[in-house]
């Protein structure tokens, strides 16, 4: 039991440090990424470009 419980504070610490490090910064950019690339093709051609 305690062997097992061991086991899964290590695998939760390790879950934790690649989403926190890794998952979540990579989704970040990609998701803002994503965004303006879809607003940029949306300014090339359908509404043009914003104007003040």
């Amino acid at each position: 039991m305690i062997e097992n419980t061991e086991q899964q504070k290590k695998y939760e610490r390790n879950t934790f440090v690649f989403l926190t490090v890794f998952l979540a910064p990579i989704l970040a950019v990609a998701i803002v990424g994503g965004y303006g690339f879809m607003i940029w093709i949306s300014q090339m051609f359908l509404v043009g470009p914003p104007t003040s």
